[in-house]
């Protein structure tokens, strides 16, 4: 319920509370008339109120008052439920928000770990890309005829074209012929 509701649930009730303390306003003021109008001549009006006796109010007014009282403990319940409730919802989303930031946080640590493993990973790839072109061909294409086709492709596409040829050329025909083809089909796939 929103609190311009209940504001309005409250003003309705406060409207009927004072027509019925009016109504009982009234009553009381009539009966003491017709009290008064009874009353013989210097008899005391006031003895009723004297001897502690009360007025009665009548059946339907008492279910009427107690039928608000039972409502308006309800509506407090739940209004008092229902600020609970915010106040957990409010306190959840303050979690939400500081776990998101420390997220955020981590994700960007990570992103730049990833960085930095990919420039060092990069930066060892040229280093030995280096070394492979600096080594005697005769003893670079002995290293490659033992590597992996792909792998020793992947350093040939690297370096640079008179390195890779003087490497190609210390190769057996089979290793030179198979490096090629890796070579020559490594963006077949790319469309």
């Amino acid at each position: 319920m929103s609190g311009t509701r209940r504001r309005q649930a409250r003003g309705t009730l406060m409207v009927i509370a004072m027509l019925l303390l009016a109504s009982a306003v009234v009553r009381v003021g009539d009966g003491i008339g017709q009290a008064m109008a009874r009353a013989t001549p210097g008899e005391p009006v006031a003895r009723h109120a004297a001897t502690g006796a009360q007025c009665e109010q009548p059946e339907d007014l008492r279910i009427l008052l107690d039928t608000l009282k039972d409502r308006e403990a309800r509506l407090t319940g739940r209004e008092r439920a229902l600020e609970d409730r915010m106040q957990a919802l409010a306190i959840a989303d303050e979690q939400i928000t500081r776990r998101l930031a420390a997220l955020a946080e981590a994700e960007e640590s990570l992103r730049r770990s990833f960085a930095i493993a990919e420039t060092a990973a990069e930066d060892d790839l040229d280093r030995l890309t280096r070394v492979y072109e600096t080594m005697k061909p005769k003893q670079a294409a002995a290293l490659f005829e033992k590597m992996d086709a792909r792998f020793a492709a992947g350093f040939l596409a690297r370096m640079r074209p008179e390195a890779a040829a003087a490497i190609m050329a210390g190769l057996s025909p089979e290793a030179a012929h198979l490096f090629s083809v890796v070579l020559a089909g490594r963006n077949a796939a790319v469309e």
